[in-house]
Formats: C-alpha cells, structure tokens, sequence
C-alpha cells in the first residue's frame, strides 16, 4: 500500500474531506437526536477554527488535540475499526483489534488537521428534510459543504445508538463511501502482505483517491 503524501499541494486537495468528515464530530447531550447532534455542533466545532487558520496552521499540534477531543465521545472507532477490517477481524487477535483500531484512529487526526487549516469553505449546512430512521438504532444525516468557489458536497453521517449515545460510525462524501473504501485498502494490503496482521497495521496508511472524491460516486 502507498503510503499517504503529506506535502502541501496533496494536503490541499485532500483538505475537503477532512472538513466534510470532521465539521460537526463535538461531543453531545445523550438526549439529542442524531440530527440535533450534527446541526447543533457544526456550529460549535467549526467557531473554534474561524479566524485562527494562520494560527493553527502553525501549531498543528493544538489543533491535533482539538480533533483529538472532539472525536473522542463522538466517533466509534473500535466499531470503525472492525467494520474496516471486515473478515478478517475474526482471525486477528485482540491485541491486534485494539491496535488497529488506535492506529486507525491517529493516522485519520493527523490528516484531517493538516486538511482543516488548509480547505476553504463558505457555508456548512445540515438539510432542513432528512430520510427517515428505519431503525431505532441506526441513523443518517445528511448535510451540505459549500466551498467559496460555490462547488456544494453532500455529506451523509451515518449514525449507531451504542451505550444511550448516538455515535459516528461511517461517513458518504460526494457519493464515496469512505468506510467502503477503507474496507477494500485494508483487504488489499492484508493480500499484498500475505496476510500478515502485524504488517498491514503497521503500514497502515488510509488513502482516498483525491479525484475520485472531487469527481463524486454513487453510494
């Protein structure tokens, strides 16, 4: 697998998705339904970055805590994780489940906040009309990224009632499925390393094909 480019003119493409997936991920009130939780802290999160750019451009690592933060009672990441890892989650040991799930979770902040000081947004908004819940505990929210040259991303969070708490466990941007995508990375790397665990999770580096995303799908 290659491993993810850093520099600047990549950084700058990939900035969308970092802002897409991470915009409105601020810990909630339990009694709050998946669509208050995303319309409610869009605001909040997105204040704390407004008119400090330069700033946090320069002190990446305050704003990687802030991510850090921010994720920590919102994302699920162990069930991110093993969703990831698809079949092969039942042969790893837990030692490896944990770990990858922890490396999972470190190279996604490390990306998304060099990619928030960098994307250039005019308007985030959550959609007055959204889909109906099939199931009590399972949820999508649909939202919308206006970026200043008035290009418009949808967004769709998908939601889990885990513990009395509405947490992110997947996230569709432009018609990428980002957890489907990290899901075929990660199985493809296990069959370029012939099924090492230990290897893959150390290479781990998830990479979204940045015209693939500006390009859109079907998800």
């Amino acid at each position: 697998m290659k491993m993810f480019n850093l520099y600047s003119a990549f950084i700058q493409r990939f900035a969308l998705a970092a802002v897409l997936m991470l915009a409105p991920l601020m810990a909630q009130a339990q009694t709050q339904s998946p669509e208050e939780v995303v319309r409610d802290n869009v605001e909040s999160f997105m204040s704390q970055l407004d008119g400090k750019k330069a700033y946090y451009a320069d002190n990446l690592d305050e704003l990687k805590a802030l991510v850090d933060e921010s994720l920590d009672d919102v994302a699920d990441f162990r069930y991110i994780g093993a969703s990831v890892m698809g079949s092969y989650f039942r042969n790893a040991t837990p030692e490896q489940r944990s770990r990858f799930a922890d490396v999972f979770r470190q190279t996604l902040i490390d990306t998304y906040t060099r990619g928030l000081v960098t994307f250039d947004y005019n308007e985030l908004r959550v959609l007055n009309q959204q889909r109906g819940q099939r199931y009590e505990d399972q949820a999508s929210v649909d939202m919308e990224v206006v970026a200043n040259n008035g290009q418009v991303y949808p967004v769709s969070y998908s939601l889990r009632l885990s513990d009395g708490e509405w947490r992110v466990v997947n996230v569709i941007v432009n018609g990428i499925n980002l957890g489907l995508t990290f899901r075929n990375q990660f199985d493809q790397a296990m069959r370029d390393n012939n099924r090492d665990y230990d290897a893959v999770i150390r290479g781990w580096a998830p990479e979204i094909g940045v015209d693939e995303l500006e390009q859109g799908g079907d998800a």
